[in-house]
This record gives C-alpha cells, sequence and structure tokens, in this order.
C-alpha cells in the first residue's frame, strides 16, 4: 500500500495501489502515510524523503466509489461526513506539516484532484512529462475537503489557484512548469533520478539546520514578522552549538570540503 524504502540517508514513500492509481481517501492508506511521516520524523538518518507513485498515476486522490458506499461521506448524514474527513484524510496534511525532514514529490503521472493537494504538501515538486495536475473536486460537485484552499494558493497563487479551484481544468506538465506548480519538468524515466539528485544535495547539508529551516518556513506562513524573527533567533542560537555548524567553519578555514555528522 505504501512502501517505504531508505538507501543510505534518503527515504522513497511509493504509493503502491497501481491498479486503482493510488487513491489516498481510505483508513489504512491514511494510517500508512501519517506513520510513514511520523517515522521519517524519528529517524534522525533520514535527511531528505522522496515521495512518488507506483504504475501510470501519481494519486486519483479519493475513490469516488468508495466514498459513495455506506459509510461514505455521500451516504452518511452531514454530521458523520464532517467526522470521515477530521478523521481521516485531513490527518494527511496535518501530518505533513509537522514534518521536518524535506520530502519531494516525484509526479509521474496524473495527480488529481486530493492527488494534486499532496504533491501540494511536499516541499519541492518534480513532474514527469507525463504527469498532470487538476484541482478537479468542483468537476464532481465538491469542494477540496483536505486543505487544497490553504495549500494551493501557497503554491501558484491566488489567482491561479483560483483558476484551478473553480475551472477544474487539466495542466499538462508544461502548464505546471509555467505556474510554479513544479520546479522541473523532466522525461519519464529521468523522473526518480532527478529527484534523486535534489535529495542527495539537501542531504549533503546538516541535518539539524536543514530541518529547522523547514520547520521556520513553516511556521512563518502563519505568523507575523516580528514572530518568526523571535523565533529565528532561538533556532539560531541552537544552530550556533552544534558540531556540525563548527565543522563548517573549521573547513572553511582550511579551505576543505566540510564532512557532516548530524551533530
Amino acid at each position: 500500500m505504501l512502501r517505504y524504502d531508505q538507501d543510505g540517508s534518503i527515504v522513497t514513500l511509493t504509493l503502491d495501489l497501481p491498479e486503482r492509481r493510488n487513491p489516498i481517501s481510505e483508513a489504512p492508506m491514511i494510517e500508512a502515510i501519517v506513520a510513514a511521516l511520523a517515522r521519517l520524523n524519528a529517524d534522525l538518518t533520514v535527511r531528505a524523503a522522496i515521495l512518488t507513485g507506483a504504475g501510470s498515476a501519481f494519486s486519483s486522490g479519493g475513490d469516488l466509489r468508495k466514498m459513495a458506499e455506506p459509510g461514505g461521506p455521500t451516504q452518511a448524514p452531514p454530521v458523520q461526513s464532517r467526522t470521515w474527513y477530521v478523521d481521516g484524510i485531513q490527518r494527511i496534511p496535518l501530518a505533513f506539516q509537522q514534518l521536518e525532514v524535506p520530502i519531494i514529490a516525484a509526479v509521474n503521472g496524473p495527480a488529481i484532484g486530493a492527488g494534486n493537494d499532496l504533491a501540494c504538501m511536499c516541499d519541492i515538486r518534480v513532474a514527469a512529462r507525463s504527469a498532470r495536475f487538476a484541482e478537479s473536486f468542483v468537476k464532481v460537485g465538491l469542494i477540496p475537503g483536505d486543505g487544497g484552499a490553504w495549500l494551493l494558493p501557497r503554491v501558484v497563487g491566488q489567482s491561479k489557484a483560483r483558476e484551478m479551484a473553480f475551472t477544474g481544468d487539466l495542466l499538462d506538465a508544461d502548464q505546471a512548469l509555467a505556474c510554479g506548480l513544479v520546479s522541473q519538468v523532466v522525461d519519464d524515466d529521468e523522473l526518480l533520478p532527478a529527484a534523486r539528485r535534489i535529495a542527495e544535495r539537501i542531504a549533503a547539508n546538516p541535518p539539524h539546520a536543514v530541518r529547522m529551516t523547514k520547520r521556520l518556513m513553516n511556521e512563518a506562513q502563519g505568523q507575523s514578522l516580528a514572530t518568526v524573527l523571535q523565533m529565528s533567533a532561538a533556532f539560531q542560537a541552537v544552530a550556533h552549538t552544534t558540531r556540525d555548524h563548527a565543522e563548517a567553519i573549521t573547513a572553511f578555514t582550511e579551505k576543505r570540503a566540510p564532512v557532516f555528522t548530524g551533530d
């Protein structure tokens, strides 16, 4: 359902329901994603992660057929439907918000609805040429129930986010690149190597500084400048005490490449 593969300091998470195009709306997948993100956070040997999909799709988002079954939100009273979201798929963006390990979405195919929002939960997005993106909830008479109204504007800006959400139109990889939804478009067979190269550049840096930088950037989205400056001062004070910072200074003075150990 969700593969967790570690190679050195880099973990690749693979949504692994290819026959159903990797939906993320059901409890087992939600639990698997939340648990994997907690595992990433707890393992200080992990310096970067990649999220991708098995098969031809990144993620189809919600499984509409399952949602319409008894017990799903389409058939449930509104109070129960609300709980289905709060205790279900909405746990995923909250878990991503707490993730301190930088994570790269390697979008290998369609990222539709909640699948598009899942890509937006990641720090960096790289798209294969076969990737497609849509904030398509309106096409099925729904709204972004997984936090897309908060996520998407922060990635592409208000105007483009509203265009995507109000029309539900599909973007190809080049259109996604043009609006800043992704930072690179590569040939399909180059997708994971390209994501891996970014992950390796991240992993080469002092891991505590990287994690604190990500935490600071996440918190800064909802805080005043004055608050962010106070947080920055506190995080910087901690960073100054790390051995990796001392190693960076020593390597600079000795004119050699630093070796960061995570201490």
